[in-house]
């Protein structure tokens, strides 16, 4: 069983925004076919406010919840672009998932994890199939849940939520984009992966690679 305190979660942010900054250029790259070729920018930046607001904190007298909703606040001041209110509801939803719990355990971790996906999929009033973050975010909770559900711990948990989440991102090549900026190529936008959906398995990924760790 897993036990995670505020010390733990900053150290994951701080892995996460390591993680952005490293692939910031594939990820413009990618919206630059398809975007405004600055969504690496956006997530590096998010990232990266949201790591210092969190390491900021006093860990022997915040919960948590305190780390998520601090990250929240960050992420949103730091970043303008749709992915802010995103990530920022992402992280209010899994505060709000642990509110009132020292130390988390690993039914509390995947219940966090699948409150970020809802509130993302919540705020963008998007649905599976439009090429978008949630073809990588869904998939990945429910693998998470999955996981879980059949006894898996929260590393192997988000080792499944990892592997949806390539695979949700990998299919989006094929998807017609309906929604935001993208969406006005129409089919020129298919063969092409969603940036928020790898910018998601980046996320995932890290936060995979840092509890394996």
């Amino acid at each position: 069983m897993t036990e995670i305190n505020v010390e733990t979660l900053q150290r994951m942010f701080a892995a996460i925004a390591n993680a952005m900054a490293k692939e910031k250029d594939r990820l413009c790259e990618l919206d630059g076919v398809i975007g405004d070729a600055d969504h690496g920018i956006a997530m590096e930046l998010g990232f990266s406010a949201a790591s210092k607001a969190v390491a900021a904190l006093e860990a022997g007298s915040n919960e948590p919840s305190a780390v998520f909703n601090t990250a929240a606040k960050a992420f949103l001041n730091a970043v303008g672009a749709s992915s802010g209110p995103l990530y920022a509801t992402a992280f209010m939803r899994a505060g709000a998932a642990v509110k009132g719990k020292g130390v988390l355990s690993d039914d509390d971790l995947v219940e966090a994890f699948i409150a970020m996906a809802k509130g993302i999929q919540d705020r963008g009033k998007a649905e599976l199939g439009e090429k978008t973050m949630i073809d990588a975010w869904i998939p990945a909770a429910q693998a998470c849940h999955a996981a879980r559900a059949a006894g898996a711990g929260w590393s192997e948990c988000l080792g499944a939520a990892l592997q949806a989440a390539t695979k949700g991102a990998e299919d989006t090549k094929a998807m017609v984009a309906t929604k935001g900026r993208s969406s006005r190529l129409g089919e020129r936008s298919i063969g092409h992966m969603d940036p928020g959906a790898a910018s998601a398995v980046v996320l995932i990924g890290a936060m995979a690679e840092y509890f394996e760790g």
